[in-house]
This record gives C-alpha cells, sequence and structure tokens, in this order.
C-alpha cells in the first residue's frame, strides 16, 4: 500500500521531434540490467499503479461532483473527497532532523551491508564511491575546496535525513519497497562507511536522531515560520 500511495503520480518530460546527431553506440552495463530483471516485478507493480490511480482519481470526482448521487453540494465547489486514514498514513512518512516521526525497527552495520550490495551498489558502487549515480561516501574536509565532494558524510546536517530519503525514494526501480529495519541498516552502513558511527552500532528511533553529522553547523536556519518549527532543527 505505501507503494501505491508514494507513487501516485508520474511525471514525463516534454521531447521535441527533430533531427538528432548519432554519439556512437551504448550497452547498458551487464549488473544494471541484471538488477532491473531481478526487480522488473517490483517496477511493473509501480508502473502499474501509476496507470490507475489517475483513474481511480477521476473516479472520486465525479463520484463527489454529484455525477452518481442527487444530492445536493452547498457550500463547496462540489470535487475531492476526505481522504482515508490509509492513505494519509501512506503520504505521511516525512522524518524531521529530530526523528520524532521515525518507525519502529533497527538495523546494524553488518545487515545493511547486505541490502546495500543487493539493492544500492548497482548504482552507487560496491563501497559507495564508485558511481554511476552520486557517490555517497568521502568528502571530508572538501566542501570549502576548489571541487567539493558532496556526500552523505560530507554534507547531509543531519543523520535522520538519509532514512527519510532513503524510505521515500530508493532504490530507484522500487521506491518504497524497503521495509523500516532495512533501511536502519543501510543507515547504519552508510554512516561507518563515512567513518561517522563504528562497526557495532545498531540503528533505531532512538540512535539514529542521536548521530552528529560531520557538518551538523555548515547550515543555517530559515527563520521564516512557513518552513516549519526552528525549535526542532536546534535540538
Amino acid at each position: 500500500d505505501r507503494i501505491a500511495a508514494i507513487n501516485l503520480f508520474t511525471t514525463t518530460t516534454r521531447y521535441n521531434v527533430g533531427g538528432w546527431i548519432p554519439t556512437g553506440n551504448y550497452t547498458m552495463h551487464n549488473r544494471i540490467a541484471e538488477y532491473v530483471s531481478h526487480y522488473r516485478e517490483e517496477a511493473l507493480a509501480v508502473k502499474e499503479c501509476n496507470t490507475l490511480r489517475p483513474l481511480a482519481a477521476l473516479v472520486i470526482i465525479f463520484a463527489s461532483t454529484g455525477a452518481f448521487s442527487d444530492q445536493e453540494n452547498t457550500g463547496h465547489y462540489g470535487i475531492g473527497a476526505t481522504p482515508s486514514e490509509l492513505l494519509i498514513s501512506t503520504w505521511d512518512i516525512a522524518i524531521g532532523p529530530d526523528g520524532e516521526e521515525l518507525p519502529e525497527g533497527r538495523g546494524s552495520v553488518a545487515d545493511g551491508k547486505a541490502v546495500y550490495a543487493e539493492r544500492c551498489a548497482v548504482c552507487h558502487g560496491a563501497t559507495g564511491i564508485e558511481g554511476p549515480d552520486p557517490i555517497l561516501v568521502g568528502g571530508h574536509g572538501s566542501l570549502t575546496s576548489d571541487k567539493p565532494v558532496l556526500t552523505v558524510g560530507s554534507y547531509w546536517a543531519f543523520a535522520t535525513t538519509l532514512f527519510d530519503y532513503i524510505y521515500r525514494a530508493m532504490p530507484f526501480v522500487a521506491p518504497g519497497s524497503l521495509s523500516a529495519d532495512e533501511v536502519y541498516a543501510l543507515c547504519a552502513f552508510l554512516l561507518n562507511a563515512n567513518d561517522i558511527v563504528d562497526e557495532n552500532v545498531v540503528m533505531d528511533r532512538d540512535s539514529l536522531p542521536a548521530v552528529r553529522m560531520p557538518n551538523r553547523d555548515g547550515f543555517v536556519p530559515d527563520p521564516r515560520p512557513a518552513f516549519g518549527d526552528q525549535k526542532r532543527l536546534e535540538r
């Protein structure tokens, strides 16, 4: 259900028809091909969800406008519907800096290493530095240099942001498919790989917010009220 709710909408980019210049042959890396093949069922489930959800939304709209009912709507536009508790809960998974919203669960560095090898390494590299997607490890002390390296360890201000992002958006081919335990384990593994926590640490809703990131003081809180409770950011 969480995967279905997260992938409610799909955004596409317009393609302008016209000539193109051949740039040479391109062969997909075998590991990426194997990875996509291995998880194609999850990816297809997400795709099917993206196809069916807009239709479901239209049904809700028509039902709410009175197209399927004689009841009059007074004082309203006559569209939309009150979301269910399940729908709200599947979307309401954002994690703040203090980690108040973190779910139950736990994960070790060893567990995270196994999950990373299976679900993450194909895009980010075996140790988090090889790519081809953004590297996750290293870059310490580089932010003030001519070539800053932005990674989890060098740039991110809060360890809880790591959980928030992985839980919602990773892995790329099946976002939202990881359990809370798997995400806690990945956080433990990546924080250890960046020399922020030791190899025996276990991450959970209490220990993860307690991690102080190297660049914790590298950001200036936004004082505007619309951008959240600054007291939570300063804890």
